[in-house]
């Protein structure tokens, strides 16, 4: 073939603009001197310095991804619909929230912000620094290059490579850029993985080699025309364009889950709106509070964060198991894959071609075993092919290829003999002899001697037995010289024995296609071999056979047949043979029209358009470039057994994102329902600042659901939003029933004041007597009540049974006793002016306290008459006391009968004197100056505590019917009688 001579060299400059432009040079296809001269270097290499030059010239030789900005990252976190509403109640706290002569809620606003900034920050911490470690391992990945530098040899890293760099390869290398060969000693190349063509190709001085090809034979030597983008495979990699659905599967479920919660909100804020201020005639700011209640707490902040974390720390686990993840959301796909189409050759099988010890044919005195002898004879044991070698390695020692002979002559494979052969000298005996193998054909056309039809026909029936179980038939001929002359001819080949070649099944493939299937998954092969080979291959993996080759894929099934159309014979077959990359991506496309998630496997530039087709793209073990880049996951160990480790990986990471969703929905059921439903009975004004407390505790606890201890579906897993929804409403309105009735027990009964002896802060009203709807001591309650039960909830919701069936992990154990233990502290000495609450426990009052009971209804002569009760130094003592539920110290209040018969359950405490007297105000005893009294609600707090837990608790252990008698049980937790110690028996993990 002529050369293309250069146009005008003076046009042509050292820069990409210009080599790289076929209209001015073409560097693939001109004289071999021409290109030394285009780039300016010679047969010595360029020096380090030059090279240097060059690589600020013409980058990197890789394929360059596109760095995203740290900060633009952090933002991210921030920009979404759930920030954005967060970041709107913070706008509202700080800009609209200053009417009725108050300044602007800064407690609120900065509560908001830092809430935000926190969520983002660790979002971001745990992304980038998975992010970083994938690049670590995608870089520990680099191939390596040898090059001449300065006169010498040398290896590097391929990616530091320019053009006019020396390099030199040799079998097994994959070449490291587009070069143009200047020395080739038979050489042969497989560019399969880059043309589609199935057989190596050979190559000889001046032609060009592909980057990312694989020498299969011989040694080269070649000067760097190209690298990087500008190489063949760098271009048709900046071709392979994003699906047009550009949004991931992942991020559209999120936007469902965002929406109904965001939808949740939207109604009950609008429902304040029209109730609050008509009805109830609330001021501009007391409605604004109220509503961002609703905003700050409903709004599932975290949600971002938390699955991010979730998957990032799920792709450091997979890492470790040689799957490393470049697009962190395809664990999600991966979970719910039911479809994986595998290659056949290094993922189902060794790639490694092996001689059927069983399946050997003899036609002469030669036994098996010596067949395979002579075979390795005729093989070279170094620089060998792949027949070669796995001929030699079919011995049980491969020092037996040249033991007990003297080599006197060797005969490599060459494409026009087709055939290897040796002449040696046998040192036992002395004899000189020859043996060849290679094709059937050529074989059999050599052999002179014993050739009769009897062994032609046997040896045709065993060829054709051979093929039609996809089985390479490679014979073996001898023969012996009578003479010293080793280059003379023999007395006559006589053909000895046929050979099966095969690539054999991985030994944990089989096994792992079980695990494959009890898992949901059906394994699909899809391989460019012919037909008989994947049908052997699908057979001896148990796969099946139903195996079709790819011409189905556009001839459609065969009349008449049992399939009516190409998507049911896709969905029949167990794979496909004979299959080029646009059947990978034509398969893939139409088992996704069927509803399938499926996973692809590929390691060739030519796979790259099904891998980013695929929702789960995998680039196996020794995969190009282009399909690292173009893939989901990238493999570094070969075999199944890897992807199927990733899929039972991804199905527990799946479970910690569905269990955080159905959390972080019945949170949002429960805020706004309960608030809102306080705020129309009550008037219930909850300070927002609380809210972001309960908040701010509850996400610090569920970011330990990241590395939960989970157990893995059996089946694929899929986003069934009814059902979250569903559990999210449940376990959401259970939580605001049990606040509810707390409420009404504290506001509409005296319940705590009689059985308890123990009072809000502020004062009945003086006309009504009823009790002050916005006590801060009750914002305080009502506060601990929710932030303890809301994180008991986390041990609901990762249940799929009993909770103590499925231990939860000790970062979530460790993590929800310090929230609880946090919770309790502020709810004991918490008391912020700056937000509208009072510790639980003890007010301090100088002197006596004077309450006043309403007289019971049947008093006897009880005209405006009243009880009035006071409260001396001794009742912090006799409350410590009293209220031990295993010491009876309570006696009978003496009341006059004739004003104010006690009801039955009315109890004080001994040293506590009652009085009541019509019109008269008795004065109360002495007191001692040092002395103070003190409504304490200390004990109570802890009831709370083991009322809350155990309610919580006990959601693993009913079911729906049984939640009236669950709700019982959290108000009998508050019963002075109640056995603490048993429940204390009962779960000693948490107490």
């Amino acid at each position: 073939m002529k050369k293309k001579p250069l146009v005008d060299m003076a046009q042509i400059e050292l820069k990409a603009e210009d080599l790289y432009d076929k209209d001015k040079v073409d560097l693939e296809t001109v004289v071999l001197d021409d290109v030394f001269t285009l780039l300016q270097c010679t047969e010595e290499g360029l020096s380090e310095s030059e090279s240097k030059r060059r690589i600020e010239l013409f980058g990197p030789n890789k394929l360059e991804s596109k760095e995203q900005n740290p900060f633009l990252q952090f933002l991210g976190f921030m920009w979404n619909p759930l920030s954005w509403v967060m970041e709107g109640a913070a706008l509202v706290a700080i800009a609209l929230s200053n009417g009725g002569g108050r300044a602007p809620d800064w407690p609120d606003f900065v509560g908001i912000v830092l809430l935000l900034l926190i969520n983002s920050a660790i979002g971001f911490y745990e992304e980038r620094g998975a992010g970083n470690a994938v690049k670590a391992l995608m870089d520990s990945l680099a191939p390596k290059a040898k090059v001449r530098r300065d006169g010498k040899w040398s290896e590097i890293e391929s990616a530091d490579l320019v053009p006019g760099d020396m390099v030199a390869f040799k079998i097994g290398d994959v070449v490291p850029a587009d070069c143009r060969l200047t020395e080739a000693i038979n050489v042969s190349i497989d560019q399969a993985a880059l043309t589609g063509e199935s057989l190596p190709v050979g190559k000889k001085t001046g032609d060009q080699c592909f980057s990312g090809s694989t020498c299969k034979q011989g040694e080269a030597e070649g000067v760097v025309i190209a690298t990087g983008a500008n190489t063949f495979f760098g271009r048709a990699a900046s071709l392979v364009g994003q699906d047009d659905d550009t949004t991931g599967h992942l991020q559209k479920i999120l936007a469902q889950i965002g929406s109904f919660c965001l939808v949740s909100i939207g109604l009950f804020v609008v429902l304040e709106i029209v109730i609050l201020y008509p009805r109830f005639h609330y001021t501009y700011r007391r409605g604004l509070d109220n509503i961002l209640v609703l905003l700050i707490g409903g709004i599932p902040i975290a949600m971002p964060t938390v699955l991010s974390v979730t998957l990032a720390v799920g792709a450091q686990q997979l890492a470790k198991h040689k799957a490393i993840v470049t697009r962190i959301t395809a664990i999600e796909e991966l979970a719910g894959v039911t479809i994986l189409c595998s290659d056949k050759t290094g993922t189902l099988t060794t790639n490694k071609l092996t001689i059927d010890k069983e399946l050997v044919k003899t036609y002469g005195p030669f036994a098996p075993q010596d067949v395979i002898l002579l075979a390795a004879y005729a093989s070279r044991t170094e620089n060998q092919d792949a027949i070669d070698q796995c001929v030699v390695g079919t011995l049980d020692d491969p020092a037996r290829a040249r033991a007990g002979i003297k080599l006197l002559d060797f005969k490599p494979f060459n494409p026009v003999d087709k055939r290897t052969e040796i002449t040696y000298r046998e040192e036992s005996s002395g004899r000189l002899k020859r043996v060849t193998k290679g094709m059937t054909g050529i074989i059999i056309e050599l052999c002179t001697r014993n050739k009769t039809d009897e062994v032609e026909n046997q040896l045709e029936a065993d060829v054709t037995e051979f093929a039609s179980r996809g089985l390479r038939a490679l014979a073996v001929a001898y023969e012996e010289l009578d003479h010293d002359n080793h280059e003379g001819e023999g007395n006559g080949f006589e053909l000895i024995g046929l050979l099966a070649i095969f690539d054999p099944p991985r030994d944990d493939t089989k096994q792992t296609i079980d695990d494959a299937i009890a898992l949901g998954v059906k394994v699909k092969m899809v391989t460019g071999d012919q037909l008989a080979i994947a049908k052997e291959t699908g057979r001896r993996l148990g796969l099946g056979d139903h195996m079709y080759p790819a011409k189905v894929l556009q001839d459609g099934p065969p009349p008449g047949g049992k399939h009516m159309s190409l998507d049911e014979m896709i969905m029949d077959a167990d794979g496909f043979a004979g299959v080029f990359p646009e059947h990978k991506y034509e398969i893939v496309k139409r088992l996704q029209g069927l509803g399938h998630l499926c996973a692809m496997t590929g390691d060739g530039a030519n796979d790259a358009p099904a891998l980013s087709r695929a929702n789960v793209g995998i680039a196996v073990e020794g995969a190009t470039d282009a399909a690292r880049g173009a893939a989901d996951i990238v493999l570094t160990e070969p075999g199944l057994s890897t992807i199927v480790h990733a899929i039972r990986g991804s199905r527990q990471i799946f479970q910690r994102m569905r269990n955080y969703a159905i959390y972080a929905c019945a949170v949002t059921i429960r805020i706004v329902v309960c608030f809102a439903i306080l705020a129309f009975a009550y008037q219930f004004d909850f300070p927002p600042f609380m809210v972001l407390i309960i908040a701010l505790l509850n996400d610090g606890t569920i970011m330990t659901l990241s590395v939960d201890r989970v157990l893995p579906s059996n089946t694929p897993d899929a986003w069934d939003l009814a059902e979250i929804f569903a559990f999210a409403v449940a376990y959401g309105l259970y939580l605001t029933l049990s606040t509810i009735v707390l409420v009404i027990v504290i506001l509409e009964t005296d319940f705590f004041e009689n059985k308890f002896g123990v009072s809000l802060e502020s004062e009945r009203d003086g006309v009504t007597g009823r009790k002050n709807h916005n006590d801060r001591q009750l914002h305080m309650i009502i506060y601990l009540q929710v932030a303890m039960i809301s994180q008991a909830l986390i041990f609901v919701t990762r249940s799929h049974g009993f909770f103590f069936m499925e231990r939860p992990s000790t970062a979530l154990l460790g993590a929800f006793a310090i929230a609880q233990l946090v919770s309790s502290i502020i709810a004991a000495y918490a008391d912020w002016g700056f937000t509208d609450i009072h510790s639980v426990s003890g007010v301090r009052h100088e002197g006596y306290r004077h309450q006043v009971v309403p007289c019971p209804p049947r008093a006897q002569g009880s005209r405006g008459c009243s009880c009035q009760r006071w409260r001396g130094p001794s009742y912090p003592y006799h409350l410590a006391r009293c209220f031990d539920p295993r010491v009876a110290l309570l006696e009978p209040c003496q009341l006059p009968q004739a004003c104010c018969p006690p009801p039955p359950t009315l109890l004080v405490y001994p040293g506590c004197p009652d009085w009541c007297d019509i019109g008269a105000q008795p004065e109360p005893p002495p007191l001692d100056e040092a002395e103070t009294t003190e409504t304490d609600w200390s004990w109570l707090t802890g009831r709370m505590v083991f009322g809350s837990l155990s309610c919580a608790m006990s959601f693993s252990l009913c079911s729906t019917w049984e939640w009236v008698r669950m709700l019982l049980l959290d108000l009998s937790c508050l019963r002075p009688d109640y056995n603490v110690s048993a429940f204390c028996e009962i779960f000693p993990p948490i107490f």
